[in-house]
């Protein structure tokens, strides 16, 4: 019995050990049966698995019940059940959405697995679909880290890119690269978006591959391209639309505006001005400037493609008028693109892209004092907007006019014919090695003309730009500045032509080789060549005939009374020479190196630093394709960590060295005579902005259907061009003159993006996509140049306090004033207060001992502390996309948390109307506690503080769409491929505390950002279009 117990154990061990040690191998091969190297196969349930070799073979011991999962980047991964075989050969099915992206990177591509920066992408599909008109504002809400923010809502308006937070009290925008051509910021401008194939965006240090011009990072933009063998597509797609401004300020009718004007006067000591307070509703000027404006967009294009031969050609003309203006505020675009690309002989391809663009623009006067909405909100309604036949005059308010004159007396145009076009030569010269070389160039021709009729606007005023017979005189008397003598000047024009002229050389190598199946290595080395050249001349002619629009030329007009006619001209030459090298290298698609370094030598710089070295290291380690990485609900993981040093070299041109352009007086023979002087103090060791960012990323693939992407960084910019306080002694405060720019001062940035991407496919008549993007940014200043405590930024009012500030150890341009603690209600709270407040009186804004001495100081900065700053806490943005059989559901939501605005557009006069809050004035004791009196006297109230400062934070949606796609059988019946027509609209929500015309407020300043001057709002917009394929 015992040897019989002893065999059954030991055969009952050898099938044990059977079922558990199979060996099974295979190989793994792709679509087109070609070998699979680098393939992860888990044995589910375990820690143990393997990868395939580079011929796609595997080899690994299982159990003979396991369950085998094979996964790789760009293919759905594939689950299988041993079951006892010993052999088992697989073919992946390719994962389509997750080949396509390709990310374009400087001189180069990689796939999404390759990279090892943080590289963040928007598909060309996802811009057609927003119809936005500018390509920056397709990037709105897109983007993790990527903050886009409106100078202005006008046609034709600009947009701030942002990426990463604001590095400099200078130019903070990044550098953009169309089809390898470099774009200035405003040149964006001039490409249609529905040509824009992907946007890339370099955030971190890997942008040092472009080097000096690469701090703020880099905007890489390709358009559309032909496909290889397929037949010409035709399509032609187009919206029409109106809009109208989202909001109107609440200001005060003219009942409400009589009756506080009158307890203002009389509060002043003053005769009250209004007899009758019944007056209605009165005028509302924002009603009389405001209007609806038509915009509208049309595209045709053509592509297609040989095996050897591809192209896409295209045109297409945008049109918008202004809510404020109307076609005194307009920008029309027509564009012309061919993108051509074929193989002349063996291995020798040509690719060229062109684009002309001819736009015409007009504009009105808009943000601050003198534009027409300052105009319209400060306007008192009393007043009629005409009488006697002609514009009122609005005599009772200095410096404001009637903004309905004003439209119809402004004429500002302007006109830019540009050609880009690039022609690049890619020779294969084996079957691992590349070279490229390319041509790339930008001319701009640039006509501006102002014409300023003379016309009078009512006493007290300064002249405007005005031409309508209902205002007179046409005429008037100026003193000469010159003599003192009084001439009749009449109208005037201003002219100017500007040339622009950028040329790029280029020429590169790429190679790549895999050693030891397993080791792939890849290289770029390359130089570049860029100049750009500026040439502008300018003139103004007086007494044009007639005041006449028509006759207004500054060729045909003499000067008259002495005053001569000026012509003025400008011109400058940049350049900057590089070569760059980049070397990188794999190990199974699993542990990936780069490496970048970069030479740039500008002009923009003296001969001491006129050459710097940029570049980066990156490394990335793919977790997933490690054998003991056995998380069935993750299909992808990658860590990854960079580190990068690159430059910022904007800055105006020769500032290094001592050019004259300051007036200035000098005794000669006991007499004071004028001359000029040195402009900008020279500094021949300026050298560029330096910036160093470290970034920590997590790369997710979750449950077949969730991307993640998550970044920490940590940026740093020193060596700032700032311009430093120096000593009168030096004579850089004479007119015309300025202290040297230096380099020093710190700013540094740092955060945490994330970007969340769900895609729900449950059926083949409904899917469901959402993209959530998440950005916190710190912001400060750590450091400024020794003996400088400030720099000072932009002021409050007319005539005030300095409101913004660049300071160690703040945000860029932070809020600077008095902090409120309420409202003074009575006089013995006054006298027994601990605080001595000058001029106090009941109804006052009360304000806070800040420095604890016991009295207010309204003459320094004592009792003046941080109040707000227009740096974001949180930028967010949502993008949902759903289809359900021929219907399509579209919609982007963007939002900033925790920046404040400020409210810069009130007028301080007496007879200026006012926003409706002051019917909520305080009246008495107990009466408010949040607004304070009116009167017509002299107080603190106008000082600048925490009462015109509010909270900026908005959500808005950008834009939402509903579509639907005609079905087949009728488009083939109409002899088209597809069309599509739908419904959208553009800012039709916003949620905000914000009181002003718009929260989403910028400005190209970073010491003037978050300063509302009465910004020209932006538009919602309800418009209906097509798109039809042929």
């Amino acid at each position: 019995m015992k040897h019989i117990l002893t065999l059954f154990l030991l055969v009952l061990y050898s099938f044990i050990s059977i079922a558990q040690d199979r060996t099974v191998s295979g190989t793994v091969t792709d679509e087109n049966d070609q070998p699979l190297p680098g393939v992860n196969i888990m044995i589910m349930g375990t820690a143990d698995g393997t990868i395939t070799d580079v011929d796609g073979n595997f080899k690994l011991s299982v159990n003979q019940d396991a369950v085998l999962r094979f996964s790789f980047i760009g293919y759905n991964p594939e689950e299988v059940q041993v079951n006892g075989r010993s052999v088992i050969d697989i073919q992946m099915v390719p994962n389509f959405e997750a080949l396509s992206e390709i990310v374009v990177v400087g001189y180069g591509s990689t796939t999404k697995k390759e990279l090892t920066g943080a590289t963040a992408q928007v598909d060309g599909d996802k811009i057609e679909e927003r119809n936005v008109p500018r390509v920056d504002q397709a990037l709105q809400g897109q983007l993790a880290g990527v903050n886009v923010s409106t100078n202005s809502g006008a046609p034709g308006g600009s947009s701030n890119i942002n990426i990463r937070g604001i590095s400099t009290n200078g130019n903070n925008s990044p550098l953009i690269i169309v089809d390898g051509i470099i774009y200035e910021s405003d040149g964006l401008n001039a490409l249609n978006p529905n040509d824009i194939e992907s946007i890339n965006v370099l955030k971190d240090g890997t942008a040092g591959i472009y080097g000096v011009r690469a701090a703020n990072g880099v905007v890489i933009i390709e358009t559309k391209k032909g496909k290889k063998n397929t037949k010409p597509s035709l399509n032609f797609s187009g919206y029409y639309g109106v809009q109208r401004t989202a909001k109107k300020l609440d200001l005060l009718n003219a009942t409400e505006y009589a009756t506080l004007k009158n307890e203002a006067f009389v509060a002043g000591n003053q005769t009250p001005p209004f007899n009758n307070t019944n007056l209605g509703e009165g005028t509302d000027w924002q009603d009389l400037v405001f209007q609806d404006a038509p915009i509208q967009n049309y595209n045709l294009s053509v592509s297609g493609g040989t095996e050897k031969t591809t192209y896409n050609i295209g045109g297409s003309y945008f049109g918008q008028e202004g809510i404020v203006g109307g076609d005194k505020a307009f920008f029309e675009r027509y564009n012309a693109r061919v993108n051509f690309t074929t193989e002349i002989l063996p291995k020798l391809k040509l690719t060229n892209v062109l684009l002309y663009t001819n736009e015409f623009s007009k504009s009105i006067p808009q943000g601050g004092i003198g534009s027409v909405l300052y105009n319209a909100t400060n306007a008192y309604p009393t007043e009629p907007l005409r009488t006697d036949g002609r514009y009122s005059y609005l005599n009772n308010v200095a410096d404001i006019i009637n903004p309905i004159a004003q439209l119809e007396n402004t004429h500002n145009e302007t006109m830019v014919n540009k050609l880009v076009g690039k022609q690049e030569l890619t020779y294969d010269i084996t079957e691992n090695l590349s070279a490229n070389a390319r041509i790339a160039y930008t001319y701009a021709l640039v006509d501006s003309k102002v014409f300023n009729p003379l016309v009078w606007y009512g006493a007290g005023k300064s002249q405007n730009s005005a031409l309508n017979a209902d205002l007179d005189p046409t005429t008037t008397t100026i003193g000469d500045p010159v003599g003192g003598i009084i001439v009749e000047r009449g109208a005037n024009v201003y002219e100017e032509r500007t040339s622009y002229l950028d040329y790029l050389f280029e020429g590169f190598v790429n190679y790549k080789t895999t050693i030891g199946d397993l080791h792939n290595i890849k290289s770029t080395a390359g130089l570049s060549l860029n100049e750009t050249s500026f040439q502008s001349l300018s003139g103004t002619a007086f007494n044009i005939p007639n005041n006449a629009v028509n006759l207004a030329d500054i060729s045909t007009n003499q000067a008259v009374g002495g005053y001569l006619n000026q012509v003025n001209s400008d011109q400058n030459v940049d350049r900057l020479n590089s070569f760059f090298l980049r070397g990188e290298y794999d190990y199974a698609k699993r542990y990936l190196f780069s490496g970048i370094i970069r030479r740039d030598g500008s002009t923009r710089f003296g001969a001491n630093n006129r050459f710097g070295y940029f570049g980066s290291l990156s490394g990335a380690w793919v977790l997933s394709d490690e054998s003991f990485f056995n998380v069935d609900a993750i299909e992808f993981a990658k860590l990854r960590l960079s580190h990068g040093w690159s430059g910022n070299d904007r800055i105006d041109s020769y500032v290094y060295r001592a050019n004259l352009g300051g007036e200035a007086q000098y005794v000669f023979d006991n007499t004071i005579v004028n001359g000029v002087a040195i402009g900008i103090a020279p500094n021949p060791s300026l050298q560029w902005e330096s910036t160093q960012q470290t970034n920590i990323g997590l790369d997710l693939s979750l449950f077949k259907s969730l991307d993640i992407g998550a970044n920490y960084f940590i940026k740093t910019t020193d060596n700032l061009l700032i311009q430093a306080q120096a000593s009168a002694i030096l004579g850089t405060y004479g007119a015309g003159s300025f202290p040297p720019f230096v380099n020093a001062g710190t700013v540094q940035n740092k955060g945490v993006e994330l970007d969340f991407n769900y895609e729900l496919r449950p059926s083949d008549d409904f899917s469901l996509n959402i993209n959530y993007n998440f950005t916190y940014l710190q912001n400060e200043v750590t450091s400024l140049p020794a003996g400088t405590d400030f720099i000072p930024g932009v002021g409050f009012s007319v005539g005030g306090n300095t409101a913004t500030r660049f300071e160690a150890g703040y945000p860029v341009g932070y809020f600077i004033g008095l902090e409120t603690d309420g409202i003074w209600q009575t006089e013995e709270e006054i006298a027994s207060s601990s605080v001595v407040q000058p001029d106090a009186q009941p109804g006052d804004l009360r304000y806070v001992d800040q420095n604890g001495d016991g009295v207010i100081s309204f003459g320094d900065d004592t009792d003046r502390t941080i109040i707000g700053s227009p740096n974001p806490d949180f930028i967010m943005g949502l993008n949902l996309n759903a289809k359900y059989k021929g219907f399509d559901l579209t919609a982007n939501i963007t939002s900033l948390i925790g920046n404040e605005i400020i409210r810069n557009y009130e007028r301080q006069q007496p007879y200026a109307n006012q926003l409706a809050y002051n019917i909520n004035r305080w009246t008495g004791e107990g009466s408010t506690n949040e607004y304070p009196r009116l009167t017509t006297g002299a107080t603190r109230n106008t000082e600048f503080s925490d009462f015109y400062v509010e909270d900026g934070s908005f959500a808005r949606v950008r834009n939402i769409q509903i579509g639907y796609n005609l079905p087949k059988s009728i488009c083939e019946n109409m002899n088209m491929t597809s069309m599509r027509i739908y419904i959208g609209s553009i800012n039709p929500f916003t949620l905000t505390k914000y009181m002003g015309y718009d929260p989403d407020i910028s400005s190209t300043n970073p010491l003037a950002r978050g300063v509302d001057y009465g910004q020209y709002p932006q538009a919602k917009s309800l418009m209906g279009g097509f798109n039809i394929k042929f």
